[in-house]
């Protein structure tokens, strides 16, 4: 599920985004230079190297050797202060959780797959998950964890850290994830939406220069996250990518979980194939069977499965000429029948302007199943930079 909620507006007077920006840029490994960062973020080089030198004096980044260039001198290596740090993190499904390590500086190691019944409420499931996740922490140094990331399969409400009217996540609702996590570890911990996670992950892994990009997640449920100008962009209300209750005429009047009818998620999502392949006499019962049978070749699953991404297709047509990303990646469990996304993508060519498609990249996120993992485990990292640059300038956390 992949319901929105609104993001928190405050920030500490005085301190500065644009250094908050670039630890981010460092944590994610995506830049190591201060020309690296300069160009990401699309500043004055004078601007970065003040900023990084106030950074430095911190202690918060720290300069390591040096990166050679080709045609030019040789530059500072920069690096997180500390940068033997990490976060753990863990993505939620239904019945089980994606687990790993995710570490300052960049990349993911340590993943697996362990059982969580998502179904049994927090106070039921979270212990067996924090205590698995504690295990992975030790294995790694305890003492230097910085943070705990959770991607969560509902509507996250960042300012309270809790899940709101998750349709797929009995129990979970207005539950405090965040505090929860927070006085178990004892370290900062962010909770986010799963698309959200994906979006982030997979941007951190893309080449620079594909600035704006919307990622869907197919599986049970559908929803999007949206990259612009090389950030997650929420919306005004926290909504954005909100694909999930786009009306489709297809649908007609289905009762979606939303409590209204025909939206996308009646007509394409994993939930919506269960229905309608049982309807047509075929023995599933979950998404994964689904994927079995259309996996298997079952003619009356495949043909389920690519109307399905031509529905799909059909609401991302109207993003994507709206929007005009660099890329559109499709994760999930659906995204891994091609049958799924050759539709998503033929239908995206034949609804979108040629000027929108002409350079834009359409296929599966190439972390798979990774992205959400890496991208619950980087806000997890930012939520603790944030926290101690607060520190460091004498503010105190909002």
């Amino acid at each position: 599920m992949t319901e929105k909620s609104p993001p928190r507006r405050k920030h500490s007077v005085g301190v500065s985004s644009l250094a908050e920006r670039v630890l981010e840029l460092l944590a994610s490994g995506q830049a190591s230079t201060r020309t690296e960062l300069a160009g990401l973020l699309a500043a004055a080089p004078s601007t970065i190297s003040f900023t990084v030198s106030q950074l430095l004096a911190l202690g918060l980044v720290a300069e390591e050797g040096t990166v050679t260039s080709t045609g030019g001198r040789p530059r500072k290596a920069l690096r997180l202060g500390g940068s033997d740090g990490f976060a753990v993190a863990a993505e939620l499904g239904g019945r089980h959780a994606h687990i790993g390590v995710v570490p300052a500086g960049g990349g993911l190691t340590d993943v697996s797959t362990v059982p969580f019944a998502t179904a049994e409420g927090p106070e039921a499931a979270l212990p067996g998950l924090a205590a698995t996740l504690e295990h992975l922490a030790e294995q790694h140094g305890r003492h230097v964890l910085k943070g705990v990331g959770l991607s969560l399969p509902g509507p996250v409400d960042l300012a309270s850290g809790v899940v709101t009217l998750p349709s797929r996540m009995p129990g979970w609702n207005r539950f405090p994830v965040r505090a929860w996590l927070e006085d178990r570890f004892g370290v900062p911990a962010a909770i986010e939406n799963d698309a959200n996670c994906m979006a982030v992950g997979e941007h951190i892994v893309q080449p620079a220069e594909r600035r704006q990009s919307i990622m869907v997640k197919a599986g049970t449920a559908i929803g999007a996250g949206v990259i612009a100008d090389g950030r997650l962009y929420r919306g005004g209300s926290g909504a954005a990518g909100e694909i999930t209750h786009v009306r489709v005429e297809a649908a007609h009047d289905i009762p979606c979980s939303c409590g209204n009818t025909g939206c996308l998620e009646t007509v394409a999502s994993g939930a919506a194939l269960v229905r309608i392949l049982r309807e047509r006499g075929l023995g599933v019962t979950s998404t994964e069977d689904v994927v079995r049978r259309a996996s298997d070749a079952d003619p009356e699953a495949t043909r389920a499965v690519r109307q399905a991404g031509r529905y799909l297709g059909m609401v991302l047509a109207a993003n994507v000429n709206f929007f005009n990303p660099d890329a559109v990646y499709l994760g999930g469990i659906l995204s891994t029948l091609e049958p799924f996304v050759a539709a998503v993508r033929s239908q995206l060519y034949e609804g979108c302007h040629p000027l929108v498609t002409e350079h834009l990249a359409i296929g599966r996120a190439s972390l798979g199943a990774d992205a959400g993992l890496l991208g619950a485990g980087q806000f997890a990292l930012q939520r603790a930079l944030a926290g101690a640059l607060r520190t460091a300038t004498g503010h105190r956390h909002p």
